[in-house]
């Protein structure tokens, strides 16, 4: 058994899955790197985690397949002997518009679902006897402020970010006390996600507005995320079933400001 923690991140190819892998093997965490099409990018992933003194390994596997996810535990059992936290970050959209729903249809919904919902409930299945193990485990599944306030991309994104949150909340109870479950759900992320989705000017116009109207003024960057998720990993001893918004406050909404009394 390794005498280094071990973490298995999925969609750790780019963006907030890339941060948080780099950062666990910076705080000495050997990482299952996971992607699905990102190949060169998981690559180069797994070569900054090496870089940073991580032993890796870099498995391709979709989490929509319940064979895949216990092939990606297997992995690492076989090669550490240990799992001490999960980070569910595999997830996917159709940049449709939530209020577009003729264009949708039960096929996209389905995978959709399999991915964001399905694939974190078999994720965490195949890993929890493992993770029991460790001393203090931990389960972050990589949410949205979508499923906690019915905005976002579409209606099939919002809902399953809706189950992945109710899911936590379940999960939390279930586990403990050997394992810890909470989910972040980030507002905007300065990633390619979003600009593979929309295409550069949309997201340039996503970003402006959101820099403009929400009281932080400032959008998530993927580091400011795996921030989140090194902390509940590593701190956050009586913290489960925590939904953490990091939106900037989006949540707050703009409340009217109330004029001062004019002068008689």
């Amino acid at each position: 058994m390794s005498n280094r923690k071990v973490a298995i991140i999925t969609g750790s190819a780019t963006g907030v899955g890339a941060a948080t892998a780099l950062a666990l093997a910076e705080r000495g965490y050997n990482v299952l790197i996971n992607y699905s099409k990102s190949e060169a990018e998981a690559r180069a992933s797994d070569a900054a985690c090496r870089a940073a003194g991580a032993e890796t390994l870099l498995q391709r596997g979709d989490v929509a397949s319940d064979d895949d996810c216990r092939a990606m535990v297997a992995a690492v059992i076989n090669r550490w002997g240990r799992i001490d936290a999960l980070v569910n970050n595999a997830g996917i959209s159709t940049f449709t518009g939530a209020a577009n729903w003729d264009v949708l249809d039960t096929e996209v919904f389905n995978r959709i679902y399999a991915v964001n919902t399905i694939g974190t409930f078999q994720m965490v299945r195949a890993s929890a006897p493992h993770l029991k193990q460790s001393a203090n485990a931990a389960i972050v599944n990589v949410s949205s402020i979508a499923g906690a306030l019915g905005i976002g991309s579409a209606v099939p994104y919002i809902a399953s970010k809706g189950a992945v949150n109710a899911l936590t909340l379940y999960l939390a109870r279930e586990l403990a006390p050997e394992i810890r479950v909470n989910a972040v759900c980030p507002g905007l992320i300065t990633s390619r996600w979003f600009v593979d989705g929309i295409g550069q000017d949309g997201y340039e116009k996503l970003k402006a507005g959101y820099e403009q109207t929400t009281p932080l003024g400032r959008a998530c960057t993927p580091e400011d995320v795996a921030e989140a998720i090194i902390w509940l990993i590593e701190g956050a001893r009586t913290v489960t079933g925590e939904l953490m918004l990091l939106d900037s406050g989006v949540h707050l909404g703009r409340a009217a400001r109330v004029p001062a009394a004019s002068k008689a």
